[in-house]
């Protein structure tokens, strides 16, 4: 079975109601493929969750950018799966590289969170990559496969699981992996998957790229056999998102 494009929208720490429903309008207002076609997931902060679901079109949905390791209690500041899901929101993405590297979440504890919140009924948008110096270090796949494994260990379903691999370095650097070093490391974990996890799960689990990805570079990475559809961060706040969501349609040639 074809792996079906997705794209989502990380608009991070940004935004004022005002330019919220500008950008809401902008995306209901878009010509994009079907959703037959491709997956859209746009992920504004939390305050603007149920805004944004009010308003969005049927067609494409919402994700928090992340929640709370187990059952809502005693834990200031923090969000819990369950919340989410009372909202009505039926996506989160955790392990972003932000919070891996600014709050210091661990692979395990990003292992932990993506497998509650698959226990209350999110999906998750599971996050990793590594560093500008592992990179130069040639420890890549060892620190991607790390990071994977510690979500492999905690999760027995991948259906809900969309894997997003991020480069560090090409976040919000205007520096962008190549086609060709996306899909060799795209490629790598999926075999990692098949050997790790199982055929089945690495043909079916989708593995999208993130990392400076926008109107112009996002055709010649969405034509890679392994990159399955994008994270996008900067570019999911200007009209261009337009674009990068109808490059699923390289998919079908």
């Amino acid at each position: 079975m074809a792996r079906k494009f997705f794209v989502g929208g990380n608009w991070k720490c940004n935004g004022t109601t005002e330019e919220v429903k500008k950008i809401v309008t902008t995306l209901n207002e878009a010509e994009v493929p079907s959703e037959d076609a491709v997956e859209v997931v746009v992920s504004p902060p939390f305050v603007f969750l149920t805004l944004v679901k009010s308003l969005l079109r049927s067609d494409f949905h919402v994700a928090a950018q992340n929640c709370w390791v187990r059952k809502g209690g005693a834990f200031t500041g923090e969000i819990s799966a369950g919340m989410l899901v009372n909202l009505g929101i039926p996506w989160v993405i955790i392990g972003h590289s932000e919070r891996r590297a600014l709050l210091n979440e661990s692979n395990e504890f990003v292992g932990d969170k993506v497998m509650y919140a698959l226990s209350q009924g999110l999906k998750v948008i599971a996050c990793i990559g590594e560093t500008l110096e592992q990179r130069e270090s040639g420890s890549t796949m060892a620190v991607v496969a790390a990071q994977t494994k510690a979500i492999a260990d905690k999760v027995t379903s991948w259906g809900n699981v969309v894997l997003a691999y991020e480069p560090v370095w090409a976040i919000g650097t205007g520096k962008v992996a190549t086609p060709a070093q996306a899909q060799e490391v795209h490629c790598e974990l999926r075999k990692w998957l098949h050997e790790n996890v199982g055929a089945e799960i690495a043909t079916s689990t989708r593995i999208i790229y993130g990392g400076s990805v926008n109107g112009a570079n996002c055709k010649e990475l969405a034509a890679q056999p392994d990159v399955d559809g994008f994270l996008v961060g900067g570019a999911s706040l200007k009209p261009e998102f337009v674009d990068i969501i109808k490059s699923a349609t390289v998919k079908k040639n």
